[in-house]
């Protein structure tokens, strides 16, 4: 009886604490991409898989969060979504199906090659943020060529797939994309981001991907309120600190994430 009342109270102890921990990891993770625009991916996928949540579940329990996360950050930005409604319906009509097609063919990608490649692109990105000072700090609007319409449109599709398939850093990527197609600030183009990718993007991710296994129901309802409260503290604050914070954020995050790509590549080639 002691034995088992002893065991018991250990599990309840186990329990609490890797609750908690999950939750200040989501909220932590979470904030941090709302003020980058992305990369919750970077700490929170890992952390669930570390967790002993199989891959794909611990993927779509993921996405499922980070839908929080984009209703978190557009519910605290929501007016500043209001004048580029047709721009989420492009983002939303051509990088959905790419989602879908992503997260169909999941299974029969080799992960360690995307990673290298997104990797290598995405520290790119964060060497191209440091040298171009003034990258995302001044608002503005620029009026596109068809063919450059055209080349925005195929790239969200391309980073639809790579969403759909292994989804860390892809809100950085649609950040980037915005701010150099359309000479957005930072602020604009992250609000863009969570409301699509965020919300839609990943919640149909998720759908799909939910189909190859249960997802453990105590974990998503942790990670929903420790994404949606991280979601909606760090868009407030980039509210508060501007596009200089924002910048700042982007291109750490960017590091981290490229850097952490480019490990779990490594590692998958041994």
């Amino acid at each position: 009886m002691i034995y088992l009342l002893t065991t018991l109270v250990n599990n309840i102890d186990h329990h609490l604490y890797k609750s908690i921990s999950i939750f200040f990891i989501s909220f932590l993770s979470n904030t941090f991409s709302a003020i980058s625009g992305g990369g919750a991916g970077l700490i929170q996928l890992p952390a669930l898989i570390l967790s002993g949540i199989p891959y794909y579940q611990a993927l779509a329990s993921h996405k499922l969060a980070t839908v929080a996360l984009g209703m978190g950050g557009s519910l605290r930005n929501y007016k500043s979504l209001r004048n580029d409604i047709y721009l989420c319906l492009q983002i939303l009509i051509f990088g959905l199906p790419g989602v879908i097609f992503g997260a169909s063919i999941v299974k029969f990608i080799s992960e360690k090659y995307l990673y290298l490649f997104l990797g290598i692109f995405t520290i790119l990105l964060a060497l191209y943020s440091i040298l171009k000072s003034d990258l995302g700090l001044v608002p503005g609007n620029k009026k596109l060529k068809l063919i450059h319409k055209i080349r925005f449109l195929i790239f969200i599709f391309l980073i639809g797939i790579i969403n759909g398939s292994i989804s860390s850093g892809t809100g950085l990527l649609v950040t980037i994309l915005l701010i150099n197609t359309f000479r957005m600030d930072f602020l604009r183009a992250i609000s863009l981001t969570f409301f699509t990718v965020g919300i839609f993007w990943n919640f149909t991710g998720a759908i799909f991907l939910s189909k190859m296994g249960t997802i453990p129901l105590n974990i998503l309802i942790i990670l929903i309120v420790g994404s949606f409260t991280g979601g909606y503290f760090g868009a407030h604050l980039s509210k508060l600190k501007g596009n200089i914070l924002i910048k700042k954020s982007f291109t750490t995050v960017c590091l981290f994430v490229g850097i952490s790509l480019l490990i779990k590549s490594t590692v998958s080639f041994y």
